[in-house]
């Protein structure tokens, strides 16, 4: 008895809609999971892998889709109504594609054909630079030294000895990319990856420049200016064009990326674009109102309080806040939140006249003594009328 086939769907792990991309990806999955060359000698990776293949050829064909969608596995046994296909074949699936990406990781090949020695941008280079709260609400200038490599000037970059020149790539003809076949399951598969024997270059350098020892380039110490704007943030970065490493084959330098780090202020709390800070206020100024004095990152501010101020209540101080980096005359605004400070320590006449406040103004000194003879009075009443009954 024949053994009973999966349904293509299941195998493939797929939903009854799944378009073409996710047909692709997993089918990739499965076959670079169980290819054979990944599993030598294993029969039952080998039997999933091609099982994987037989659904991906029928599900990845529009027509052969549709009639397995209407008869099953029948379409393709003859039994269908529709006559079906008497069998499959893969030569209508996407395999070289996919392959070429398999074998691609598995040989650490490029699938594309493309040649890779034309002009390449260089590499960023990532540095840091530490600036103040203050320098990063209102941007700064600074100066920072880095190791840059700039073309040699006894080779003007070519890295070859003075007389020579570089030669054609011998094993890849110039074109920076070599060709390999491997053997699967569909039969050969052509594969490029980068020539090992000149980088992808195209050129050898049978002898190198003295200087730069054959890589065109001498690094130096160099000292260059970062304009920081007004608003920028902790752990932001600053782009400085073509500051990077020098490009290949007359490709660009690459960028600059200087990552911006901000000290803490011992008053100031920065989120987004606006500062918050706490201030204190005496007891006399928060029950009679005043004025106090808040530092601000534009200097001192004078505040009027209102009398019967709380303790935590927060204020306002509009456009006192952080610059916005699109846009530095568009400030965040700076919220303070006034905390009532009680005296620690009083001298004796200060302590008479507080005693004298507290009378006038609700005797709290006295209120839990007082809560207490009241207590007593009420206890005493209760007891008085039981007896009476």
């Amino acid at each position: 008895m024949a053994e009973q086939k999966r349904d293509y769907y299941e195998v493939l792990g797929v939903d009854k809609n799944a378009d073409d991309a996710a047909l692709k990806k997993a089918y990739r999955v499965l076959a670079k999971k169980y290819h054979p060359d990944m599993n030598p000698g294993d029969a039952e990776a080998e039997k999933k892998f091609k099982e994987a293949s037989e659904a991906y050829a029928v599900l990845s064909d529009p027509e052969k889709r549709r009639q397995y969608d209407q008869f099953g596995h029948a379409a393709f046994d003859g039994g269908a109504g529709g006559g079906g296909f008497g069998g499959f074949d893969f030569n209508s699936a996407d395999f070289g594609d996919i392959f070429g990406d398999i074998f691609g990781d598995f040989f650490g090949g490029r699938r594309s054909a493309r040649g890779n020695n034309g002009p390449m941008k260089g590499a960023n280079i990532r540095t840091s630079v530490r600036i103040t709260f203050e320098e990063a609400v209102f941007g700064v200038d600074k100066e920072i030294e880095l190791t840059l490599k700039d073309e040699c000037k006894t080779c003007h970059g070519s890295g070859a000895k003075a007389g020579t020149t570089p030669e054609t790539c011998q094993k890849c003809g110039g074109k920076g990319q070599v060709v390999f076949t491997q053997q699967s399951f569909f039969g050969t598969v052509r594969n490029v990856q980068t020539c090992p024997d000149c980088n992808g270059t195209g050129k050898v350098i049978k002898e190198k420049c003295p200087d730069c020892h054959g890589s065109g380039y001498i690094a130096s110490r160099k000292k260059i200016q970062v304009s920081i704007p007004a608003g920028i943030d902790n752990g932001q970065s600053v782009r400085i064009r073509e500051k990077g490493e020098p490009g290949t084959n007359g490709g660009p330098r690459g960028d600059l990326l200087v990552e911006v780090i901000v000290g803490r202020h011992p008053i100031f709390q920065r989120q987004d674009y606006d500062i918050y800070s706490n201030v204190p206020v005496s007891y006399a100024v928060a029950a009679l109102g005043g004025e106090v004095v808040v530092d601000t990152v534009d200097g001192k501010v004078i505040y009027e309080v209102k009398p019967g101020t709380q303790t935590d209540t927060r204020v306002r101080l509009k456009g006192k806040g952080v610059p916005t980096l699109r846009n530095k005359e568009v400030r965040g605004d700076h919220y303070v939140t006034l905390v009532v400070q009680t005296p620690e320590k009083l001298s004796h006449e200060a302590k008479e006249l507080l005693r004298q406040f507290d009378a006038l103004t609700g005797d709290s000194l006295n209120a839990a003594q007082k809560a207490q003879t009241d207590k007593t009075a009420d206890s005493k009443d209760t007891k008085k009328k039981k007896f009476w009954k």
